[in-house]
């Protein structure tokens, strides 16, 4: 490989004297004098052709290494940068932690206890949103406790009757559930939950996404997914502060067969106490005509 473009090089004068002894032992050889020079000067030509191609293919390939390395660096500033917004974003959020759910979820996930997605679905947060335009979310009110005694308590944490009834999780749909899995992430994170414990949930949510179940036209199947997730999830959190573990990482699939069997054992009870009702309707008429 040359250390020297050899683009720039030039070829040399093969009749001085310097060159003498090359060509010297081509005329030997039987050439003549002007043959020997050519010769010499097509060997030059022929080395300095494929020297020229190496150091273009070598500079061709520095060029493409520099590029990469300016992209890579392009890239790095902008998530660097993403990263400063997302940090900035979490740390205003953490100074306004009431605005962005219910109190009641607020709470719920603060103490690291379970939480219905629903209150963190669109729904969820419209329902939270209209109860904060009701009434200032520092007001309180009184109600009686179950020893007689009025307490005294905030009006964010009083279930308004007239607002729309809380969804289960197994009766969310896919998008519903999207919406409140990626809230709760972020939610946990301004809470200041352990990083492991946010991964764990990521990757347990992710795995439901991904299950081979998700994408079935058996619609027990993807209710069996989120039933699981609830059933799982409400372990986890039972778990915590008694010194048993409960893991989310995956998903454990004869508990998802088990789901499945409870809300298939649930339609088809369903369906017989149904299609007994319409047979003692029917028969009631017969017997009334």
């Amino acid at each position: 490989m040359p250390t020297e473009n050899p683009n720039q090089a030039v070829r040399p004068d093969f009749t001085t004297r310097e060159h003498q002894p090359a060509w010297q032992q081509l005329i030997e050889n039987g050439l003549t004098d002007e043959l020997a020079i050519r010769t010499l000067e097509f060997l030059w030509t022929l080395v300095n052709n494929a020297d020229k191609a190496h150091w273009n293919e070598r500079q061709e390939h520095l060029e493409e290494l520099h590029q990469c390395e300016e992209e890579e660096e392009e890239e790095e500033q902008r998530n660097q940068i993403l990263r400063n917004e997302e940090a900035a974003k979490l740390e205003e959020q953490k100074k306004n932690k009431n605005k962005y759910a219910p109190l009641y979820a607020t709470r719920k996930i603060k103490s690291g206890d379970y939480c219905e997605l629903h209150y963190f679905t669109n729904w969820g947060l419209d329902d939270a949103n209209k109860s904060a335009q009701i009434a200032e979310p520092d007001t309180l009110v009184m109600l009686p406790s179950a020893n007689g005694i009025h307490l005294w308590v905030p009006v964010d944490a009083v279930k308004d009757p007239k607002a729309a009834p809380v969804t289960r999780d197994e009766h969310l749909t896919w998008e519903e559930f999207n919406e409140a899995a990626a809230r709760i992430i972020n939610y946990m994170r301004i809470h200041d939950w352990p990083a492991e414990q946010v991964d764990m949930h990521i990757q347990f949510w992710s795995a439901l996404q991904q299950h081979h179940w998700r994408h079935v036209s058996d619609h027990l199947k993807q209710r069996a997914l989120l039933l699981y997730q609830l059933q799982q999830c409400r372990r986890w959190h039972l778990s915590i502060g008694t010194g048993q573990t409960w893991s989310l990482e995956e998903i454990n699939q004869d508990l998802l067969l088990e789901v499945h069997e409870e809300l298939f054992n649930e339609q088809r009870d369903k369906q017989t106490t149904l299609a007994i009702q319409v047979s003692t309707n029917i028969f009631r008429k017969r017997l009334n005509h």
